[in-house]
């Protein structure tokens, strides 16, 4: 596993990502502006997954996915996205009303502001047809007013038909019931349980074409029962924790 201690750009308290073993992105941020720092961590994250075979990230939020992505893409490969949360992630800095910047995580990866990410991280967007966005039951208006008139696909849970081709599947743990997960940072009443959801991961990694998996855990430092467990849940798929495996796909080429 690689873990990424992060949420945004501040480092998170010991025992906040409780993996039972890992390679640790740990890495000096510039001082200053908030986007450099950021684009320093993605960078360090992309690195890191460009030179594992088969990554699994595991990270304090959804903004760490752009270094998946464009990680995954200097191995080579060109993919499309699984994206599991319970919020849409679609904002931009013009339409979100908090300013919370993990609010435009997907829309970042889509290629939103690319003069602040994608240009100096050297992400290329992901084309919205290649990329389906799953629950997302949390919706500002002008979210879903987006989702309205976008290629991107938007499912159920149990839905979930990823796009053809290698895939960077990301899951944000918030889309489970936040009565079954507490001491989430947002949490979303009335969602999938923790079994629909970790079958619904394990079938698409069982396709064979998940090229890196991206657990994103946005809950408070304060440990609670089953975290660690959850993990190895979402993760045991992909050959960690000593669970099976899956044959992983060749990342190099195009869908």
């Amino acid at each position: 596993m690689i873990v990424v201690p992060f949420h945004q750009d501040t480092a998170l308290p010991e025992g906040t990502l409780p993996v039972p073993a890992g390679v640790t992105v740990a890495t000096d941020l510039p001082a200053g502006d908030r986007w450099p720092r950021l684009v320093a961590l993605w960078d360090a994250v992309a690195a890191t997954v460009a030179a594992d075979p088969a990554p699994v990230v595991v990270s304090g939020d959804c903004l760490v996915a752009l270094g998946v992505v464009a990680g995954v893409q200097r191995a080579g490969a060109d993919p499309a996205i699984v994206w599991f949360d319970a919020h849409g992630d679609v904002h931009t800095l013009e339409s979100s009303t908090s300013g919370y910047l993990g609010g435009l995580a997907l829309r970042l990866v889509l290629g939103a502001h690319a003069d602040r990410v994608a240009e100096p991280l050297g992400l290329r967007p992901i084309p919205e047809r290649r990329a389906v966005l799953v629950d997302a039951r949390d919706l500002d208006p002008a979210e879903a007013d987006y989702l309205a008139a976008s290629d991107l696909r938007h499912c159920p849970v149990t839905d979930v038909e990823p796009p053809d081709g290698p895939l960077v599947l990301h899951v944000d743990v918030d889309v489970i019931d936040s009565a079954e997960l507490p001491g989430l940072l947002f949490p979303a009443p009335d969602g999938p349980s923790t079994a629909t959801v970790v079958t619904a991961v394990r079938r698409i990694v069982a396709t064979g074409r998940v090229a890196a998996l991206s657990i994103a855990c946005p809950w408070h430092p304060t440990p609670t029962e089953g975290r660690r467990d959850l993990i190895e849940a979402l993760a045991m798929r992909f050959g960690v924790a000593g669970g099976p495996t899956v044959d992983h796909p060749d990342r190099g080429g195009t869908p």
